[in-house]
């Protein structure tokens, strides 16, 4: 059965690639960075690309009511909670993560998918978007998975959150947990003999921390920024090797290939942005692993007559769209209309991965 999806917060196609991967039908793709929508539409040209702000959440239930995604998916932005940024919750985008609720709360998907930094779970944004999910009757499986045990050579912690409608709690938690790889990936082990070096720089956060890596092992958290070796580092006792004057940091192209994009995946842009929007991605193969469990879940309880779909859920979604519309949102939902920019294109397949080039 093909299964239509909406990717809010779409970035540079992270998500959209492994749900495509897994058999999904990407009818939308929602982007307000005009650097992420260009490197998306480069690579998705087929898909609907949408640039419009979700905290506007009557014209987002508009675009819904013209696509009618059985899904949505998105990771709100988690510069606000990450280890990376500044874990204030005031500095806006936040909110954006209760957007993303109420958009599913008043638009009632089948399914969704939320996904954000582990650090997310423990604030008030997040605990509120759970009470919005479940007064809308939602069944929630929760996850914190490590990239690293889901096909990707890097050590990335992530919170995903999958609702289904009418469902149970905890529905696919044994079809995540399952999968899981027993030790991370390396990358070595990824590449094979695909890489034109053994360590590598990557810029910590603070001296205190280790700046060099081997191949041998995961790569720490591809990050939004990309530096060269400064002379002010001196070396860790945590680096794999000393810093000499082979030492360097790691390409965009290679940063994107460890977040497991393709290597012919198109990288349009400044180099600043491209690092921005490599940062921020899903890596595809956390997106491809989670997407293909919940389409095995969706296929196999589909052949058995235990989904609702179609006739069932778009007339309630009718319904209540014409209630928004018509402005029966209480004052609390931060609700204001914005103009959208719709472009389409032709059919794209998407990209293999291959090995790095060497020059």
């Amino acid at each position: 059965m093909s299964i239509r999806v909406a990717d809010f917060f779409a970035g540079g196609g992270g998500l959209s690639l492994g749900f495509q991967q897994a058999g999904f039908d990407i009818v939308c793709a929602v982007e307000n960075w005009r650097p992420a929508i260009d490197v998306y539409r480069a690579n998705f040209p087929n898909h609907p690309t949408v640039s419009l702000d979700l905290s506007n959440e009557l014209e987002t239930l508009r675009l819904l009511d013209d696509y009618r995604p059985d899904a949505i998916i998105g990771g709100p932005p988690c510069q606000d909670f990450s280890s990376a940024g500044k874990r204030d919750e005031s500095g806006g985008r936040a909110s954006l993560t209760i957007s993303f609720a109420n958009v599913i709360s008043n638009y009632r998907p089948s399914f969704f998918l939320m996904e954000n930094v582990g650090r997310a779970a423990s604030s008030q944004a997040f605990k509120v978007a759970l009470d919005i999910f479940k007064r809308a009757n939602y069944g929630l499986t929760i996850q914190l998975l490590n990239a690293a045990h889901c096909g990707v050579p890097q050590s990335r912690k992530r919170l995903i959150v999958i609702g289904q409608l009418g469902g149970r709690d905890g529905f696919l938690d044994a079809a995540l947990t399952s999968g899981l790889s027993e030790n991370p990936l390396t990358l070595r082990e990824y590449f094979s003999d695909g890489l034109p070096f053994e360590h590598y720089y990557r810029h910590p956060r603070s001296y205190a921390r280790r700046g060099v890596f081997s191949i041998d092992e995961p790569s720490p958290t591809i990050r939004g920024v990309n530096r060269p070796i400064p002379k002010g580092y001196l070396g860790h006792p945590g680096d794999s090797v000393s810093v000499t004057g082979q030492l360097r940091p790691l390409t965009t192209r290679e940063r994107a290939c460890i977040q497991t994009f393709p290597e012919d995946f198109q990288l349009a842009g400044s180099k600043s942005d491209l690092e921005q929007v490599i940062g921020n991605a899903v890596p595809v193969k956390l997106a491809h692993y989670v997407a293909s469990r919940l389409a095995h879940y969706i296929n196999e309880n589909n052949d058995a007559g235990n989904l609702p779909w179609s006739d069932q859920l778009f007339e309630p979604r009718a319904a209540k769209m014409c209630q928004v519309v018509h402005g029966s949102h209480s004052e609390n939902d931060g609700v204001s209309p914005a103009p959208t920019s719709i472009a389409t294109s032709s059919s794209h397949p998407p990209p293999q991965r291959q090995t790095i080039r060497r020059a």
